[in-house]
């Protein structure tokens, strides 16, 4: 599930970044990729330490071992309930400005990575 999900924001980042750099035609333009929230060139550096820190993750749970695999309390409540928070943000935002559908669709798909993890650590700090 982790990597399906790194996968999805794989593929948005380099959709984003095929429009901004490269004017590929046969995707959505720019402003439907981008809410404009964060500056482009401050975004695109976040995005891609999103991915080496999500991939870090999927390689440990594929390994089933290293930092983010071994059971945490804080893993357990505090990230689970912030993929919770940051998911009903995200819904919230949809119900009510649903100017920019990607990165909108994109941020449920990050919770949804954060909120997976969460529950991994909870289920197996439960037995």
């Amino acid at each position: 599930m982790l990597w399906a999900l790194l996968a999805l924001f794989v593929l948005r980042v380099a959709g984003q970044i095929l429009v901004a750099f490269f004017d590929v035609k046969f995707l959505p333009p720019m402003e439907a990729w981008y809410s404009g929230l964060m500056p482009y060139r401050y975004l695109l550096p976040s995005q891609i330490a999103l991915i080496v820190v999500m991939t870090k993750i999927c390689l440990d749970f594929s390994r089933g071992r290293g930092f983010f695999f071994h059971e945490r309390r804080f893993f357990a409540t505090a990230w689970l309930w912030f993929g919770y928070v940051y998911l009903a943000a995200m819904i919230a935002r949809a119900l009510f400005l649903w100017d920019h559908p990607i990165p909108i669709v994109f941020h449920w798909v990050l919770a949804a990575f954060v909120i997976t993890v969460g529950l991994s650590h909870r289920r197996r700090l439960a037995r």
